[in-house]
């Protein structure tokens, strides 16, 4: 067996790989859509040869639904850390809001789209991205209720969580088109205070610093 300090350049060499074939594949999904995203062209825009990026996913399924899991946990992590910069007190859920439907304007919700698309007449693609997007969706609706600091154990909580984020959802595929900036922007006013609302138990009055 090799010694430590010739094993792990390795791994971290391979990692380092990994990350860039993940990184191309999104960018792939981006900028091509599903059909130009071939593994050839993924491995020639990470750099890499063609023979390693099969080492790693040996198919493009394996390729784009890795690519998704690594994004999706690395936005998550984005997050968290862009969140622990804001204010408590009423202000806090407007700006939960504002980053939550961030992400679902970025690359990530663009190249899972392409997926989603895709996945209706792909048997094999469709297979391996529900249980991703299982997953997903339940840590992100996790990700939203530990941002907004809110108790899924009040009645109607959970319910108004996941509205939320359906309907950001929805905003983002609208936005894919064209600019749909303003119109954006008026339905998250208006959502943010019936969202607060939502949030806010009878016996809780707005204004006391709870979001």
């Amino acid at each position: 067996m090799p010694p430590a300090s010739t094993r792990v350049p390795k791994q971290e060499r391979s990692r380092a790989t990994q990350a860039r074939l993940l990184e191309a594949t999104v960018e792939c999904l981006v900028h091509h859509g599903w059909s130009g995203t071939t593994t050839t062209v993924v491995a020639a825009r990470a750099g890499v040869s063609r023979g390693a990026q099969l080492h790693h996913y040996p198919t493009r399924t394996a390729l784009v639904t890795a690519a998704v899991a690594h994004l999706a946990e690395r936005r998550a992590t984005e997050l968290r850390a862009e969140a622990e910069a804001l204010p408590a007190g009423p202000s806090r859920l407007d700006r939960v809001v504002d980053l939550l439907a961030a992400a679902f304007t970025g690359p990530l919700f663009v190249a899972a789209l392409e997926l989603w698309v895709a996945a209706r007449t792909d048997g094999e693609l469709r297979a391996a991205l529900l249980p991703l997007e299982t997953r997903v969706g339940r840590e992100m609706h996790r990700l939203a209720v530990e941002l907004l600091g809110v108790d899924e154990r009040q009645p109607g909580v959970r319910e108004a969580v996941q509205a939320s984020l359906d309907l950001l959802r929805g905003l983002g595929v609208a936005n894919l088109l064209n600019d749909d900036s303003a119109r954006r922007a008026a339905l998250l006013h208006a959502w943010k205070r019936q969202f607060s609302n939502l949030l806010t138990p009878a016996d809780d009055p707005p204004g006391n610093g709870r979001h």
